[in-house]
């Protein structure tokens, strides 16, 4: 007499279906506290102010200001000089920086320091060191000299540079770091190639290093644009926009009109930058999707 065995039960096959849709539900879960937060904390913010930039009357109200007219220059001259000073310099010591030699560790740890250091003790250690009366550059000159030194933040066009030369020392090694990981993503068989054919340094740097780096560059650049617009540290910390509101930028403008509880003009200083900023990040925007 045969015996007939039982095949074993088939566990059930789990729909993919199904699975797809919990997965689906679980990161959409996850996303709600991110979009909470950018409501909150950034379209309301943008919302309101542009709620409160909506009559004409302040922006009639701005134009006839002369300060505004003198920080829309002071705005072109800070990005013309600074940012093209800046990158510049960044290109040139990425090309010191990205050297394999031991001590250059030591002098990037150095050199990464005033950006690594909060914006509000450095730039305002440089405004007492400015000082004329007791700081520390102007005491230097008078013992090495017995001569007074000059009023540096009290000349608008040196206050000016000064505020320049601040924000390039402060964001100098930030661009510097990102140009030299683009100079490290360059294969060293391209250097050893154009050594071997006899090529000197500036020919490698024309022919090998800029065609690598020329779109990181110009994205840099106008990247650096974008946050220079709203950069108000080196100005306000330093010089305050004085003296008499002559090295006002449209960043700090702003700041100026609410310490004057005028809402409306503050809102529309901001306001009028957008057609510069926004034509800037579409380029950018542009560039990064090629």
């Amino acid at each position: 007499m045969s015996s007939v065995t039982a095949a074993p039960p088939v566990a059930p096959v789990a729909d993919p279906g199904a699975r797809h849709a919990r997965w689906q539900f679980w990161g959409a879960v996850m996303v709600v506290p991110y979009l909470l937060v950018f409501m909150v904390f950034v379209l309301y913010p943008v919302g309101y102010g542009l709620w409160l930039a909506r009559h004409p009357q302040s922006y009639v109200q701005l134009v006839e200001d002369p300060i505004f007219l003198r920080s829309v220059i002071n705005t072109a001259i800070f990005l013309a000089v600074a940012i093209n000073l800046k990158m510049l310099a960044a290109l040139l010591l990425s090309g010191f920086f990205v050297q394999s030699r031991w001590w250059i560790k030591i002098v990037s740890a150095i050199f990464i320091l005033p950006w690594a250091m909060p914006s509000i003790p450095t730039i305002l250690s440089i405004r007492f060191m400015l000082n004329p009366e007791w700081g520390v550059i102007n005491s230097t000159i008078f013992r090495l000299t017995g001569a007074d030194g000059p009023n540096w933040l009290n000349d608008p066009a040196l206050a000016l540079s000064l505020a320049m030369v601040v924000h390039v020392w402060k964001s100098l090694p930030f661009w510097t770091l990102i140009l030299v990981a683009g100079r490290l993503a360059i294969a060293s068989e391209q250097y050893e190639a154009a050594s071997v054919d006899g090529a000197s340094s500036w020919q490698r740097f024309r022919f090998v290093s800029w065609p690598a780096l020329k779109t990181l560059y110009i994205t840099s650049t106008i990247l650096s644009m974008i946050w220079t617009l709203g950069d108000f540290n080196s100005v306000y910390l330093l010089t305050g926009g004085g003296p008499a509101d002559l090295t006002q930028v449209l960043a700090t403008l702003g700041i100026r009109y609410l310490r004057l509880d005028q809402v409306g003009l503050s809102m529309a200083s901001i306001v009028v930058a957008l057609p510069l900023v926004l034509p800037l990040v579409y380029f950018m925007m542009k560039r990064l999707s090629k």
